[in-house]
């Protein structure tokens, strides 16, 4: 089995728990923050990695919003919550033309990229020139023992949870061409709310 297609499998079995795993996160924390990032969010976006549809309630009214996501158990669960416009696909071969979208969003979801680096260039690619990059993400912390402790349990954490934990959302989004405009950081650090352009 090639690893797009285990990890495939995994987030087809993850979407059956996943609401529930990350209900209190979402209600203390990423909530807020999703609303606040996804309002900036205008005309074609496209929601990369969209999962359950947790996004879907945040967009502003009139955005027309195509979600695509690898796992068709997470699809499944995000047409229940109202998406319309989804399919399935792998973050790193995105099947548009180039400039298609004036907005690109991701939110929790680059953690799961085999390879986070072409998958942001995918995005990059895919939004039109200027256009916003919105990234919710959650990754390495700025906190000196914070990171040393993700870094000790990485390799754990992601063979159980398919989640690299400890990614650099900004670096990275960098090394694929994005520029940031603004950049913070919440929940001791790990949570990175990245504005950026194509």
């Amino acid at each position: 089995m090639n690893a797009l297609r285990e990890l495939q499998g995994k987030w087809d079995r993850a979407s059956r728990w996943y609401d529930l795993a990350t209900v209190v996160l979402e209600a203390l924390v990423i909530r807020r923050l999703r609303s606040r990032l996804l309002e900036s969010a205008s005309g074609r976006v496209l929601e990369v990695a969209g999962g359950t549809g947790w996004n879907l309630r945040h967009y502003p009214a009139g955005a027309d919003i195509i979600s695509v996501d690898l796992s068709p158990g997470m699809i499944a669960k995000a047409r229940k919550r109202g998406a319309s416009k989804v399919a399935v696909m792998d973050a790193e071969h995105l099947a548009f033309r180039d400039g298609l979208f004036d907005t690109v969003v991701s939110t929790l979801g680059t953690c799961t990229f085999l390879d986070p680096v072409g998958a942001l260039r995918e995005m990059r690619r895919v939004c039109r020139p200027g256009g916003r990059i919105l990234l919710l993400e959650h990754g390495r912390s700025d906190r000196p023992g914070i990171a040393a402790w993700q870094d000790r349990r990485a390799l754990k954490h992601a063979a159980c949870l398919v989640c690299w934990w400890n990614r650099e959302p900004l670096e990275n989004g960098r090394k694929a061409g994005l520029r940031p405009q603004t950049a913070i950081r919440r929940l001791l650090g790990m949570v990175h709310v990245i504005r950026a352009s194509a």
